[in-house]
């Protein structure tokens, strides 16, 4: 394994391989190695996943690759031998199988977390849709993976929110102190008049993109099918609905039916493209957590959208919606129709799309942000560790469970 060196090092352990093509993770872990390479990092991509034919490949953009193993300490001479400036855990999972080992190989090393959205809420949302009973915090607050989640938030040095609804979840549910947190949504370059979005006459169609590995879309795709669909369609009957997302599941795929205008076609090779393309998204998500990578898609693409509550959650701040924010079943049809056929009802909804991407995406100002942390972190570590007492507690609890269960589990897989 040939690791370069270089003043300052990154080490990411990523739960999977980034698929920029096929999830809004792998878009957003690309960009956050973008803003490390920008200051001049060394960085390593490390996982214990195996690489996919949609993999990116990292080393051709001038990253390093590893790939690790769980329960195995052949990572703590790995570790060591990198012995990065900072490690960035993808998820709370990969800080619960690898934390401990870098806090006691790398302890100088700055840890971040990036949570792509709060797994623990999305988890819990999601049963409380198959019991058909309302989401509390009181439910959320008795989950297990919420336990888990949260403490992986207080033993790292700083996490990266996604939405500011779960911003404020973790400052005023859980008080956790706002030196741990950083609000970074996705980072989008700046949309200016020139930009070359389709015009209201030169689109056609409905669109819905989500990758099948998400549940939250396969229940959206399913409303789609069984209830949304046939009412838009019973008044625009020569309207279509194009279904793109990868690793669709076979039950999604055998929705294909052409002849009432509902197409299921798999991977989109250029999301843009196929966004651009349509007159209106659709995303009626009943549950989920964090930024809908679909929705701003729509939003680069100057493509209206109609979605749920959950949907636009944490996406709009105090500024309208591009499109309609609506949870019930028919209006949601009806809001579908309006954005379809009314050309200035459209027009000012793409208009909105560029007002929340220049003002809460901004690509610079959120880069520079992220960039400012680390360094007044770097700065003054062991003073921002000591006042954050919690998170000693639970990296100590952690190295002294964790650490045995996982070289229990090493000794016996070499047995």
């Amino acid at each position: 394994m040939n690791l370069k060196k270089h003043p300052k090092t990154l080490l990411v352990i990523a739960l999977v391989w980034p698929e920029l093509a096929s999830t809004a993770a792998g878009v957003r872990m690309m960009q956050l190695l973008q803003v490390f390479k920008k200051q001049g990092y060394g960085i390593t991509v490390a996982s214990a996943a195996t690489k996919s034919e949609y993999s990116e490949d990292l080393n051709a953009l001038g990253y390093q690759t590893a790939d690790i193993k769980i329960n195995d300490s052949s990572f703590d001479v790995f570790a060591k031998d990198l012995n990065p400036d900072v490690v960035l855990f993808d998820r709370f999972l990969t800080e619960e199988q690898f934390g401990w080992r870098v806090a006691e190989n790398c302890p100088d090393a700055l840890r971040i977390l990036d949570t792509e959205d709060l797994h623990s809420l999305r988890h819990v949302r999601e049963q409380c849709f198959k019991k058909d009973i309302p989401f509390t915090t009181d439910a959320w607050l008795a989950d297990d993976k919420t336990k888990r989640e949260i403490a992986s938030i207080y033993r790292c040095d700083l996490s990266l929110i996604i939405s500011s609804y779960e911003l404020e979840l973790l400052t005023d549910v859980f008080n956790i102190d706002k030196s741990l947190l950083l609000l970074l949504p996705f980072m989008i370059d700046e949309i200016t008049t020139e930009t070359n979005w389709k015009t209201f006459e030169e689109r056609e169609d409905f669109v819905f993109i989500g990758g099948g590995k998400h549940a939250p879309n396969i229940d959206a795709v399913k409303c789609l099918k069984s209830i949304i669909w046939p009412l838009i369609r019973k008044q625009l009957p020569e309207v279509k609905l194009h279904i793109f997302g990868a690793y669709l599941p076979q039950q999604i795929v055998e929705m294909n039916n052409p002849a009432t205008g509902f197409h299921v076609h798999g991977r989109a090779e250029d999301v843009n493209e196929v966004m651009q393309s349509a007159k209106v998204c659709l995303a009626p998500l009943r549950f989920g957590a964090g930024i809908k990578g679909k929705l701003l898609s729509a939003m680069q693409n100057g493509t209206p959208s109609v979605t749920t509550t959950i949907g636009a959650e944490g996406m709009h701040g105090i500024f309208d919606w591009n499109g309609y924010v609506e949870n019930d079943h028919t209006t949601f049809v009806e809001a579908a129709i309006r954005l379809y056929t009314t050309q200035l009802t459209w027009q000012n909804s793409q208009d909105q799309a560029r007002t929340l991407i220049n003002t809460l995406y901004a690509k610079a100002s959120l880069e520079n942000m992220l960039v400012m942390q680390v360094e007044q972190l770097q700065k003054d570590l062991a003073t921002h560790r000591k006042q954050n007492f919690t998170g000693a507690l639970l990296q100590h609890q952690t190295m002294t469970a964790t650490k045995f269960m996982s070289k229990w589990i090493e000794e016996k897989n070499k047995v």
